[in-house]
């Protein structure tokens, strides 16, 4: 249970997003915060099973097949009969452009669902949304907005609340809304249900009484 608590711990909640970010979904586009979701989806891939390839993929293409001579005709060679370097590329490949899809609203994926290839998909979802991010003072107002409207969701588990919680946090971070510790850690406690909220303060105190023996 400690690990979903970011108070009084040295990682900041942007460091824990990353590491507990690796069973989450990727997260949603927001259209006026587009950058703040390529920077998440990075990091998110980042977490994920042969990350350096799904990255190597969505930057530079999918793998390059190799050919194969038989009978006098060079032919891509089958799944089956790549090496086993080459296979995990492959299904990088795939994982890189699923991961790209579901993080997209329903209107932008119908625009651009019939890439197959992740650069190119990564690409033209870079395309679209050029010109649609917000001044940073109207960013600033949104993520504050966001933060101060911040509350559990009726029927949400203390998981994902901590995920929705960090990842406000480090799309605040990310724009440089530097905000004091103790603000932030009052949020996270005083928006969780009075169940939630007594158990984490115990589990403070019990910790404190730990320390200071």
């Amino acid at each position: 249970m400690d690990s979903i608590i970011p108070l009084g711990q040295k990682n900041t909640l942007a460091e824990h997003m990353i590491l507990f970010g690796a069973d989450n979904r990727p997260p949603m586009l927001d259209k006026d915060l587009y950058d703040s979701w390529k920077s998440r989806m990075e990091l998110y891939m980042q977490n994920r099973e042969h990350e350096r390839m799904i990255l190597e993929s969505v930057e530079h293409g999918p793998l390059i097949w190799p050919t194969i001579e038989e009978n006098g005709v060079t032919r891509t060679k089958k799944y089956a009969e790549l090496s086993d370097t080459k296979k995990i590329q492959a299904d990088c490949d795939i994982k890189a452009t699923n991961i790209i899809l579901q993080g997209l609203p329903a209107d932008i994926y119908s625009l651009v669902n019939h890439h197959r290839v992740a650069k190119d998909l990564w690409e033209r979802v870079q395309l679209l949304m050029q010109g649609t991010s917000l001044t940073k003072q109207e960013r600033e107002c949104k993520l504050y907005d966001a933060f101060d409207k911040f509350t559990h969701i009726k029927g949400e588990t203390l998981h994902k609340y901590y995920l929705r919680f960090t990842q406000l946090i480090n799309d605040m971070n990310i724009y440089n809304m530097k905000m004091e510790q103790f603000q932030v850690n009052t949020k996270f406690l005083n928006s969780l249900p009075p169940k939630w909220s007594k158990f984490v303060t115990d589990v403070k105190l019990v910790k404190l009484a730990t320390y200071e023996l």
